[in-house]
């Protein structure tokens, strides 16, 4: 039984609280947070528990550290990227292997910061540690299972992994509206489209998928468009007035030898009215697909709901267990930084363990 320690208490801190929970062969031991209003609060309430789990939020990081084997990193690295780092640093060093979506950068460690790598390869080393940093948005759609549908194809023009949303029932007004610059003006670029940013956020995933098929990725471009609402529509969150900003359809596009090979999108709208002409999800407010332009010519749609949740929520949900079932692989592994091609996409476990998944 491995024991996991998940730091945060947000989105994926809630979901990783969740698998811990209930993936076979983790025990959920610690909950990490820094806010003191929240250290005593059993970790079933920021999950949604029904049931209490006997594990309360704590800001002693030494001492969750020490009752641990693992830590699922949830906090957030967007805007405190060497915080994260430190942090995660700090983990290593302690002799907890480590999975977390919060350094983008080092989805592919070998395009990351040199310096990074240098200081959480050196801190693995120190604790007998491992390290695994994939994606929210989910990370195995946009490298392992993109990988997989390429071996299905003897030939391949491009590949395009594509997360197509609309946020109308997503009630989270700072990723929505802050972030993503929904209701906004059309005046004002927000953060997540601000030029390089894309490329920081999703280019390692470019460049890993490039690498798992052979290929060198050898310029990296960005795409956007964005509409405006039409007319007003209510929200979960609200009202979102006409004129602002309603949709987006974000490209960035791998190049090499100058053509276009590997391409994520993503197409988010704020209502289903909203860019009726862009591409629709077959099924609900949202799907991710990866489309092989190839022989033959592939498409997998993938959708994950959980009950009382949004798809957001199931898509999380698999991001976070993506990562918190590697934990058993990478405490087999020699210290080091691993990435998402280097995990199986289901990493094996002992047979009377992997017995437990099935449920009446």
């Amino acid at each position: 039984m491995r024991r996991v320690a998940v730091w945060g208490t947000g989105n994926m801190g809630s979901a990783a609280i969740r698998s811990a929970v209930a993936f076979p062969g983790l025990q959920l031991t610690g909950l990490i947070t820094s806010s003191p209003d929240k250290a005593g609060e059993d970790a079933a309430t920021f999950a949604g528990l029904d049931q209490a789990t006997g594990v309360v939020a704590t800001t002693d990081v030494d001492a969750a550290l020490y009752a641990c084997d693992a830590v699922a990193y949830m906090a957030s690295g967007d805007t405190r990227p060497d915080d994260a780092v430190a942090d995660i640093e700090r983990c290593l060093r302690a002799g907890a292997h480590v999975v977390t979506p919060a350094l983008y950068s080092l989805y592919d460690p070998a395009s990351a910061p040199p310096d990074w790598v240098e200081r959480l390869t050196s801190a693995a080393e120190a604790g007998n540690s491992t390290l695994l940093v994939s994606g929210v948005d989910p990370g195995w759609a946009n490298d392992a299972l993109a990988v997989i549908a390429a071996g299905l194809c003897t030939r391949i023009r491009s590949i395009h992994c594509q997360e197509i949303f609309d946020y109308s029932t997503y009630d989270q007004p700072h990723a929505v509206k802050v972030l993503c610059g929904f209701g906004g003006s059309m005046d004002e670029v927000p953060m997540m489209l601000l030029p390089s940013i894309p490329t920081m956020v999703w280019g390692g995933n470019i460049r890993l998928i490039g690498r798992g098929l052979g290929l060198e990725i050898d310029e990296i471009t960005e795409d956007v468009q964005r509409l405006a609402l039409e007319q007003a529509v209510d929200t979960v969150m609200g009202r979102f007035e006409k004129g602002t900003q309603g949709a987006f359809w974000l490209k960035i596009i791998g190049k090499a030898g100058g053509r276009e090979r590997i391409v994520i999108d993503h197409i988010t709208r704020i209502h289903p009215s909203c860019a009726p002409d862009w591409p629709q999800p077959d099924e609900g407010v949202g799907d991710h697909r990866v489309i092989v332009d190839g022989d033959p010519q592939l498409t997998i749609v993938s959708r994950a709901d959980v009950p009382g949740g949004t798809r957001a929520d199931g898509g999380n949900t698999t991001a976070a267990n993506r990562l918190l079932g590697a934990i058993e692989w990478l405490a087999t592994q020699k210290p080091g930084i691993y990435d998402g091609l280097d995990v199986p996409l289901h990493p094996p476990l002992p047979p009377e363990v992997e017995a437990q998944r099935w449920a009446d």
